[in-house]
């Protein structure tokens, strides 16, 4: 079978060296640059490929085509191959169609990598041969390439999910929908929450669908799909007296690393999955426990003086930093800021005004937060780089209160990306320590 791989970031990759492993004839075509690492893996397996161009004549030809998830459905090579009657899958898919190992795949607009990485956690702490992919980590089909899991735990992000056909999960987790990515789907929520349902659709009545009924758009809309899977509801209050309950399961909330109301809907469904599979409490609550989250996501950095500073730079949206800010339980200066996307701050109103002191912007073109927040906090200041920003808060806070970085913006006007802004105010608050206790 002749098969074209368009794109050659991490899932291009992995897509290819599943190709290759199954003696497939594989052609790769980017139309960028591929990074140096990745050249040299298709040159080790002797897989031709192109970048800086698709030379149309080769993939119009094809029997099959994946798709990188960047590559807008409505790609004029996409309508072309469609019109040619050439079957075009995501990634996702490719790697379904070649593995016969268990799938729990989470989903939603925030939260997906901590819920992915608890539920990895968990699994490989109880002993099970499992491994950890898709919009995080490893591309899931370099993973079946690899032909050695009994589970896979995966990141689905929408647009994986609109290459789908056939995929389908022993358990899927829907977090939560709220508008995001809407230029990709012709500025219509609708068609963004049709994607994120997806997860569940394919689903066999022995399947597992755990969702949280909190998130409106989710309950609002479940009915409007033919879910076949047994359905799992998870709903504050989830802790009562210091103790979280999923069901039968109870510990003590403090004996849970992550913290915040939204991290309790996170935790409630990494438990919901790891109890379907049969893992025991005692090892759920020894994981729950020791599981250390990814960088730039509510991130204790350090304490100054008393003044506690958190990176939440992966807040690139105003449900992210809604969930930053009714995390916090201190007096807080909020740093805010960057590319907007067409943010709309009233859900943030109330938290501001109850929670935030202070705002520091952080960006280039800081006007329309100002004239939202104006009046509602008692001082707001311009700032335009990490280092700056980090200062300015330290200068306004006194003991006892919290510097949170949670943009609610993308990072592109001052950093390559929200994990560029994340460790340069991580550098910037070490550097503060440092100057202060020298």
């Amino acid at each position: 079978m002749k098969l074209a791989i368009l794109g050659g970031g991490e899932s291009g990759i992995g897509s290819a060296v599943l190709a290759h492993s199954l003696n497939y004839h594989v052609f790769l075509s980017d139309g960028g640059n591929l990074k140096p690492e990745y050249k040299e893996k298709l040159i080790a397996l002797n897989i031709p490929f192109e970048e800086g161009g698709h030379s149309e004549d080769l993939i119009l030809g094809v029997d099959l085509v994946v798709k990188s998830p960047g590559i807008p459905d409505d790609a004029p090579l996409i309508a072309k191959l469609l019109k040619n009657n050439v079957a075009v899958i995501s990634e996702i898919e490719f790697g379904y169609r070649h593995t016969k190992s268990k799938i729990i795949a989470i989903t939603g607009s925030n939260g997906k990598t901590t819920t992915t990485s608890l539920t990895y956690h968990i699994l490989k702490e109880a002993g099970l041969n499992v491994a950890l992919g898709g919009n995080i980590g490893k591309s899931f089909a370099a993973l079946v390439a690899e032909g050695v899991y009994d589970y896979f735990v995966l990141e689905i992000s929408s647009f994986q999910l609109d290459g789908i056909i056939n995929f389908n999960t022993e358990i899927a987790i829907l977090l939560n929908i709220t508008p995001d990515h809407l230029d990709r789907y012709q500025y219509n929520f609708e068609n963004y929450v049709r994607s994120k349902f997806r997860i569940a659709l394919n689903q066999n009545p022995e399947g597992l669908f755990i969702y949280s009924a909190d998130d409106h758009a989710i309950s609002s809309h479940i009915d409007d799909f033919k879910i076949k899977a047994r359905k799992s509801a998870v709903k504050h209050p989830l802790v009562e007296n210091g103790v979280f309950s999923v069901g039968d399961f109870k510990c003590p909330v403090n004996d849970i690393s992550i913290k915040g109301p939204h991290n309790e809907i996170n935790a409630a469904c990494a438990v919901l999955a790891a109890l379907e599979l049969g893992i025991d409490d005692v090892k759920i609550k020894s994981a729950l426990k020791s599981f250390k989250n990814f960088p730039h996501r509510l991130e204790f950095v350090r304490a100054i003086d008393g003044v506690t500073f958190i990176n939440d730079s992966k807040a690139t949206n105003v449900d992210a930093s809604y969930y930053g800010l009714s995390s916090m339980d201190q007096p807080t200066i909020w740093i805010v800021g960057g590319t907007d996307k067409g943010n709309d701050y009233s859900p943030l109103l109330d938290l501001v005004r109850e929670k935030v002191k202070a705002i520091v912007c952080l960006g280039i073109d800081n006007e329309k937060i100002i004239k939202f927040f104006e009046g509602h906090v008692d001082l707001i200041v311009e700032t335009q780089s990490a280092a700056n920003a980090v200062k300015t808060a330290f200068s306004i806070a006194t003991s006892g209160d919290t510097v949170l970085l949670s943009p609610a913006c993308a990072s592109f006007d001052l950093f390559k990306n929200y994990e560029n802004r994340g460790e340069l105010f991580k550098e910037a608050v070490n550097e503060l320590s440092n100057k202060i206790e020298n």
